[in-house]
């Protein structure tokens, strides 16, 4: 299995760099992705998304789809994609640690 090491964490990611396990999330994972991911500084709004995601993966086992997450946070797609230029899929949820939600390519 693949391991990205940063900081003083060691972190087992899937082939795309999604944490395998949720519960490895953690600070210093979120300054990983933000720093690959080039996101200059992660605001309210980033956060807003990143707790809806979580509460979302806990309640349900998966990410929610892209509608539903727009629905949650009140925030247009493109306003998403504007805060995670990756996209809601590979960017907002690796930051948030979840999987790559199905159906995204």
């Amino acid at each position: 299995m693949p391991i990205v090491e940063f900081g003083s964490k060691v972190f087992t990611v899937d082939q795309e760099g999604h944490l395998l396990r949720f519960n490895d999330w953690d600070p210093e994972w979120v300054e990983y992705v933000r720093t690959a991911q080039r996101i200059p500084v992660l605001t309210h709004e980033h956060w807003k998304l990143i707790g809806i995601l979580q509460e979302y993966y806990k309640k349900h086992g998966e990410p929610p789809l892209v509608r539903t997450l727009s629905r949650e946070t009140g925030f247009k797609m493109k306003h998403i994609f504007e805060l995670f230029p990756a996209g809601p899929g590979k960017g907002a949820c690796k930051i948030a640690g979840l999987p790559k939600p199905k159906g995204c390519v």
